[in-house]
């Protein structure tokens, strides 16, 4: 019986998974590491446990401190979520010899379908179509070599023990191939414990194509249809949907069974996810099973009706899947994308920092939310940036992607970069409303997607400035806001009202005069309506439509949506400025918070334009640091193990 339930994960996922297991009335027991103390799926459990440290490696991937805080905390079930562990079958096997039940299939599913190497052998044994690749023992560079001039390039490096594009590198040329496969393994390493690696074709403009299956511990097995989840950046998913725009029912029904074949030929148990590659031609090719719940598996819970987390519970308990392969529904679409704490504007890197301002959606019919964050809360450098999961189901394709664009455009992060504006970007773009699909999407269609940073505008710094003006809490008489010394509304005796603010935003700065026959008075009127520190200010156009643009006052910044993008607007700080000017420049600084794994260069040192001088780790992933042009290693800044913030100047070179 399993009345408690220790989630060993964190985030979004496990706040996830604790909602179902308390609607089932079980008690729930979330771990954190010591930064984590204080995240949302802490705070949510009905237990806490802190295993200490920071890095996954010092905390959520311990696995004698996990299985001592269920004992501990009187747990008889661990799930693993996504990520960390749930595809390590030594946590597996640990979890059962410490009985306790394992919220996954058995360990030696996790060690036939959770290596790619393992699974692609056993796929092409079963006769289901693979991609060219190596997938042997050997890991020495000139085993990759000769294998990828077999395959031909480009190829694609995959660590054999996880997803989620950590550990997968892209190579174009076999000049890359060496340092590429040396990251790979590095991320691997750092992400899951294993180095492993396999490489294989990279097939051009596939669709990404997966099939959820399921099954219980009395040999029963079904597929739950299909998800495309081909949009991607970074090898790593951002949109996906159910089911799959333009599948026919009979290749629904073929990578359907094929992949109940493969799950039932390693006696899988639970929640898993075959992947395809699919091909112009219909043609599909195994990628590799994913042995976990999925990121994505809210779009098929959204077109079955079907909980998935229940289901895991109730198989991991013995009881048999509750509806047969033809009783399986398929209602409606639903449209997924993943909200990243991330720059798109800079190659998507991760990007940390204090959630000043986070605003949901609202909740309604077909809208559902998936977070781990939530306003005030602090995005580390040490853990995936995803911040949370917008869900749209409706009748039709059409009706799920307008309502997810609805959703998109009311939610508000601040204080931190995300891909919120990409992601209507993406949505709204009319290749996306017409299903034209595949992983080369973003790289395609990369101008309309991809915001140009330039100059704001005048007319963006008039409204600014009004409204900052009018969301600015009184600083005189707080105790009378009637006094006339408490308004900002410009007063001068003997002179038009006039007030003048001095802003920054994007690094820009502009001195705004904000005058009573600005159009202020209609904004006044509608922030008089809002709390103190938020308004929604309505400006009357020339045309007499009223225009609503987003704005929101939190303490001393005014967010302000300007063409799709929430701008950060704040009061001039000369101080900060003269800092700012005084900072040491000529050097290459750290894109993001991170630490410092390897120093490819040292002072004296002559490098070619590109070539790596830093790789800096961040939220599991590595970004090399490179030259920006020939010359000369002055100094270095940096060593390898520090942490090192944003902006932090590494090293500093003379051009050649």
């Amino acid at each position: 019986m399993i009345t408690t339930l220790l989630v060993a994960n964190r985030g979004e996922i496990a706040c996830r998974v604790m909602r179902t297991a308390k609607a089932m009335g079980l008690t729930t027991v979330a771990v954190h590491s010591a930064i984590d103390r204080d995240a949302r799926h802490a705070r949510e459990a009905d237990i806490r446990v802190n295993l200490g440290g920071a890095k996954p490696a010092d905390s959520y991937l311990l696995i004698d401190k996990l299985i001592d805080a269920a004992k501990a905390s009187g747990a008889q079930a661990i799930h693993p979520g996504y990520g960390f562990l749930s595809e390590n079958a030594g946590f597996a096997r640990a979890i059962e010899d410490a009985g306790l039940i394992f919220l996954g299939p058995p360990a030696s599913a996790i060690d036939a379908m959770g290596s790619k190497s393992a699974a692609k052998a056993l796929m092409e044994k079963a006769g289901v179509p693979l991609v060219p690749g190596y997938h042997g023992e050997a890991q020495d560079v000139e085993t990759f070599r000769v294998a990828a001039e077999k395959i031909g390039y480009p190829v694609l490096l995959k660590a054999t023990a996880g997803g989620g594009g950590k550990g997968m590198k892209v190579v174009e040329r076999e000049a890359d191939l060496a340092e590429a496969l040396q990251s790979a393994q590095r991320e691997a390493q750092s992400s899951f414990g294993d180095s492993r690696m396999l490489v294989e074709k990279y097939v051009l403009k596939p669709r990404h194509v997966e099939i959820q299956v399921f099954a219980d511990q009395h040999g029963n097995c079904l597929y739950l249809n299909e998800r495309d989840c081909s949009i991607q950046r970074r090898h790593q998913k951002v949109v996906e949907e159910a089911p799959a725009p333009g599948l026919s029912a009979e290749l629904r029904r073929a990578m359907g069974e094929a992949a109940v074949k493969a799950a039932q030929a390693i006696g899988y148990v639970g929640a898993g996810t075959v992947e395809f590659l699919l091909d112009a031609r219909g043609e599909f090719f195994f990628m590799e099973m994913n042995t976990r719940l999925q990121v994505e598996h809210p779009v098929t819970e959204a077109i079955t009706g079907l909980d998935l987390v229940a289901w895991q519970i109730r198989v991991a308990r013995g009881e048999p899947l509750p509806i047969t392969q033809d009783q399986v529904p398929l209602n409606g679409h639903a449209i997924e994308v993943r909200l990243y704490a991330e720059d798109p504007d800079n190659d998507f890197l991760p990007a940390t920092g204090t959630l000043d301002l986070y605003r949901e959606s609202a909740a309604g019919p077909g809208r559902r939310v998936d977070s781990g964050v939530a306003e005030g809360d602090q995005v580390s450098p040490f853990y995936d940036p995803m911040l949370g999961k917008l869900i749209a189901w409706g009748e039709n394709r059409e009706e799920a992607r307008l309502r997810l664009l609805a959703m998109l455009d009311e939610t508000c992060v601040g204080g931190v970069r995300t891909n919120l504006a990409f992601l209507r970007r993406v949505v709204g773009h009319p290749a996306f409303a017409a299903a034209e699909l595949d992983t080369g999407f973003i790289p395609r269609h990369e101008p309309d997607l991809m915001r140009t940073p330039g100059e704001l505008p005048d007319d963006f710094w008039q409204q600014a400035g009004e409204l900052f003006v009018q969301t600015e809490p009184a600083k005189i008489r707080e105790d009378d806001l009637h006094s006339p010394w408490a308004k900002r509304d410009g007063l001068r005796f003997g002179m038009p009202a006039q007030t003048s603010v001095h802003l920054m935003c994007c690094g820009e700065s502009r001195q705004v005069r904000v005058g009573a026959a600005s159009g202020r008075s209609e904004l006044a009127r509608e922030a008089d309506s809002a709390s103190p520190t938020e308004a929604l200010a309505s400006k009357l156009a020339p045309t007499g439509v009223m225009q609503r643009p987003k704005a929101i006052r939190q303490g001393g910044t005014l967010y302000l949506e300007w063409s799709g993008e929430l701008q950060a607007v704040t009061a001039f700080d000369p101080i900060a400025e003269v800092e700012a000017s005084h900072q040491h420049h000529g050097g290459l600084t750290a894109p993001m918070n991170g630490s410092i794994v390897r120093v490819l260069a040292e002072a004296g040192q002559s490098v070619e334009a590109g070539a790596t001088l830093v790789v800096l780790e961040a939220m599991k992933m590595e970004h090399s640091i490179r030259a920006q042009q020939a010359g000369v290693v002055k100094s270095l800044f940096c060593a390898e193990g520090d942490m090192v913030n944003e902006g932090a100047v590494l090293l500093e070179m003379d051009e050649a």
